[in-house]
C-alpha cells in the first residue's frame, strides 16, 4: 500500500522537481529521497499523502537547488538546463507542457530558489497560495509577493509576441537548413539584430564560453559549423571520435515540449540547439554540447 500510494504520485513529484531544478538526474535523486522519507513514516498518520509528498519533494528540490548553484560557480562557461525528450510528468495539458519548455527553464534559472519554487507550484500546477505557503514555510501574503516578483521577472525576460508552435518549428527547420548549407545570408536573415547565443559545454567540447551577441557575429559562428564540410572536426569537438562521419544525423524534434534541432552521431545525441523566437526573428540561440547533459535525448532518425 505504501508503495502504491507513492507510485501514484511519482510522476507529479518528478515533474515538480525537474521544473525547480532544471536537471532530470537531480529530480530523480529528489524523488528517490522523497521515497525514503515516505517509506519511513506510518501512512496512517498522514491525512493527505499528496500534500505530504509534494511538500517533501519541493523542499528537497529547493535545498538541492541552493547547493547546486554553489557548485555551478566553478562551472566552465554558461550553465543551461538538462533537456529531455520526454516531459517528466507526461504533461498533457498545454499549461503543463509550456511550463517545461527549454527557453522558460533558462529564464527560471535567474530566479531565487524560493521564487522559482513558488512560480512552478503556482503557474504550472495551479496550487493555492496558502498551500504553497505551507510547503515553503511562508505566510500567504509573502507567497503572493514572491509569486508576483517571479511573474514580473519571467515576463520581462521572455520575448514579446512569442511565436506559436507551428511557426517555431518552421523557423527551426529553416535555421537548421541554413546552418547545414553554410548559408550566412539566409541564416543572418533569420536572426534578430540583437540576437544572443549561449552555449553550454563545461569545457568538455569546443564552444564559446561567453555569450555571443549580434546577428553578424552569431551568424558567422553558426555558418562555420557546416557539418558535411567539418564532420570529422565536429565529432572530435564533442568527444565522439569513434563515430564515423556517415553516422551523423540532424533533425528537428520535440525537446521539452517544443521544437529543437538535434545532431547525433553513433546513435547518441551530441548537440542540441533550442531557439527563442518572437515574431519572425530568432531572439536567443541556446547551444548545448555538454555530453553529460545529452543522455536524456533520443538520437534522431535520418532526416
Amino acid at each position: 500500500m505504501t508503495t502504491d500510494v507513492f507510485e501514484e504520485h511519482r510522476s507529479l513529484l518528478t515533474g515538480i522537481a525537474y521544473r525547480i531544478l532544471g536537471t532530470a538526474s537531480d529530480a530523480e535523486d529528489v524523488v528517490q529521497e522523497a521515497w525514503l522519507r515516505w517509506s519511513a513514516v506510518d501512512p496512517d498518520s498522514v491525512d493527505e499523502p499528496r500534500a505530504y509528498l509534494v511538500t517533501v519533494a519541493s523542499r528537497l528540490a529547493i535545498d538541492r537547488l541552493r547547493s547546486a548553484r554553489v557548485r555551478r560557480e566553478t562551472y566552465v562557461g554558461a550553465w543551461l538546463p538538462e533537456p529531455v525528450s520526454d516531459i517528466p510528468d507526461g504533461a498533457e495539458r498545454a499549461e503543463l507542457a509550456d511550463s517545461v519548455e527549454f527557453a522558460l527553464l533558462v529564464v527560471l534559472e535567474t530566479l531565487s530558489p524560493l521564487e522559482r519554487a513558488v512560480f512552478v507550484l503556482r503557474e504550472a500546477f495551479q496550487m493555492p497560495y496558502a498551500e504553497i505557503g505551507g510547503i515553503i514555510g511562508r505566510e500567504e501574503a509573502a507567497v503572493r509577493q514572491l509569486a508576483r516578483r517571479a511573474r514580473e521577472h519571467v515576463r520581462a525576460r521572455r520575448p514579446r509576441f512569442e511565436a506559436d508552435r507551428t511557426t517555431r518549428r518552421r523557423m527551426t527547420e529553416r535555421f537548421l537548413r541554413a546552418c547545414l548549407e553554410g548559408d550566412l545570408d539566409g541564416l543572418t536573415g533569420l536572426l534578430a539584430d540583437d540576437v544572443t547565443l549561449v552555449s553550454d559545454s563545461d569545457g568538455r567540447a569546443r564552444a564559446p564560453r561567453r555569450v555571443m551577441e549580434g546577428a553578424a557575429k552569431v551568424g558567422r559562428f553558426l555558418s562555420s559549423l557546416v557539418l558535411p564540410r567539418n564532420a570529422e572536426r565536429f565529432l572530435r569537438s564533442v568527444g565522439l571520435d569513434e563515430a564515423g562521419t556517415e553516422d551523423l544525423r540532424t533533425t528537428v524534434t520535440e525537446v521539452n515540449g517544443g521544437p529543437a534541432a538535434v545532431v547525433s552521431a553513433g546513435g547518441r545525441a551530441a548537440v542540441l540547439v533550442s531557439l527563442d523566437i518572437a515574431g519572425d526573428r530568432i531572439q536567443h540561440v541556446y547551444l548545448l554540447v555538454n555530453p553529460e547533459k545529452m543522455s536524456r535525448l533520443r538520437a534522431p532518425e535520418p532526416s
